[in-house]
C-alpha cells in the first residue's frame, strides 16, 4: 500500500473530505501528531490516457536543506512549519515539470498536475496525475530508474517568499506562495529526503489524495 491509499482510507470518515473540493482537515494521528491535508477530487475516468497517478515528498518543514537551492543566492533554506502550512492550498492545480537531464527546473514543460498535499510532521507531500500520454518518457525514465533504486527526487517552485533575516547563514522561509514543483534526480535536489513515484492502478484516473 502506497501513501495515497493510506491517506485516503484514514480519511474516508470524514465528513465532507470528497464532496468539498479544497477543503483543508485536520487529523491527529495514534501519537497525537497533527496532519493537515488538502485535495480536490476528480471525476472518475476507467482507463484514461493521460492520467498517470504519482505522489512523492515535495520538501521537509523545520530542516535546513541539504543545499542551497536555486534562487538562495547560495544560502541553504528552512521552510517553516506555519509557512508551509498557510501556502498548502497553493499547491492544489500547480503542475509539475521537468528538465532534460532531470537536474533542475524547467517550469514550461509542465508533465503533471498536483490535485493534493498534506503535511504531516516534516513531510510536505504531494500526489496528482502526471500527463502520460503527452509525455511517455516520463514514466519510462522513472520507471526504468530501477524498482526500489528512488533515484528521483522533488523541488518546490516559490513566490512572494520571506526571509526571516538576509543576513543569516541559513535562510528562514516565514511565507511564501507555491507555484509549481519539479522532478529530478534526487541528488540535485535541495533536500535529499524527498521521493517521487509513479502508479499503474488497475483502474487508472481514480483520485489520489496525498499523505505527508
Amino acid at each position: 500500500m502506497g501513501h495515497s491509499e493510506g491517506l485516503h482510507r484514514r480519511s474516508a470518515g470524514l465528513a465532507g473530505w470528497s464532496e468539498l473540493a479544497g477543503r483543508r482537515d485536520g487529523l491527529r494521528g495514534a501519537a497525537g501528531l497533527e496532519m493537515r491535508a488538502m485535495a480536490v477530487e476528480f471525476p472518475v475516468v476507467h482507463g484514461h490516457p493521460n492520467r498517470l497517478p504519482f505522489e512523492g515528498v515535495l520538501t521537509l518543514v523545520d530542516v535546513a536543506s541539504d543545499k542551497a537551492p536555486s534562487g538562495a543566492k547560495g544560502h541553504r533554506v528552512v521552510l517553516t512549519r506555519a509557512a508551509a502550512e498557510a501556502a498548502l492550498p497553493s499547491l492544489l492545480g500547480m503542475a509539475v515539470d521537468y528538465k532534460a537531464g532531470w537536474d533542475g527546473h524547467d517550469a514550461r514543460q509542465k508533465c503533471g498536475i498536483i490535485t493534493a498535499a498534506e503535511l504531516d510532521g516534516q513531510k510536505l507531500t504531494v500526489a496528482g496525475y502526471l500527463f502520460a500520454r503527452d509525455f511517455p518518457e516520463m514514466e519510462a525514465k522513472i520507471q526504468g530508474s530501477g524498482a526500489g533504486s528512488n533515484l528521483m527526487g522533488m523541488s518546490y517552485e516559490l513566490a512572494d517568499a520571506h526571509v526571516a533575516d538576509m543576513r543569516a547563514q541559513v535562510w528562514t522561509l516565514t511565507r511564501a506562495t507555491f507555484t509549481g514543483a519539479a522532478i529530478l534526480l534526487r541528488e540535485k535536489a535541495a533536500y535529499r529526503s524527498t521521493s517521487f513515484h509513479v502508479k499503474r492502478p488497475a483502474a487508472a484516473g481514480r483520485r489520489v489524495a496525498v499523505a505527508r
